[in-house]
């Protein structure tokens, strides 16, 4: 019998397809994933065990790897601000009235140039006129109430 199907007969053709449709339906079983891995070969006596393949089967998502790898980064940038913090704390902790006054004394010192220089154009912006009024100056305290009522206002009088 030939398989080769440009020399088949038409009974050969029609056995040949008759084989491949019975082997396409013919029920096969799953094979079962593998959920451990048991090495069965004997370890030496002495000396180092040598190799074995272990097959990798897992596939990690994408999702998944994009978390580790942010939660990495969110970690380590957490541990950078924290050195900082901690670097900044040591320096603060070692301050003493002496360096403070060091560091402050040349603004101090520029604050104190700047209200000196403001007070003097204050001064001088402001004129040395003396305002002198002439005539009679009335004072009248008296308060004339006209409108009566719970809700009424008072006026002063003129």
């Amino acid at each position: 019998m030939t398989t080769d199907p440009k020399h088949l007969t038409e009974s050969e053709a029609s056995a040949e397809a008759a084989r491949l449709i019975r082997e396409a339906y013919q029920p096969t079983e799953e094979p079962r994933p593998v959920t451990a891995f048991r090495d069965t070969t004997p370890v030496p006596a002495v000396g180092t065990t040598p190799p074995v393949p272990q097959p990798e089967t897992r596939i990690v998502p994408e999702w998944a790897a994009g978390v580790a790898v942010a939660s990495i980064g969110i970690g380590a940038g957490a541990t950078g601000l924290g050195c900082g913090a901690w670097l900044i704390l040591q320096g603060l902790s070692s301050v003493t009235l002496l360096g403070v006054l060091a560091i402050a004394a040349p603004f101090v010192g520029i604050a104190t140039v700047a209200t000196a220089i403001g007070a003097a154009i204050s001064k001088a912006k402001r004129a040395s006129t003396t305002n002198i009024y002439r005539g009679t100056v009335v004072q009248r305290t008296e308060v004339t109430a006209t409108a009566r009522g719970m809700l009424s206002r008072a006026k002063a009088g003129r």
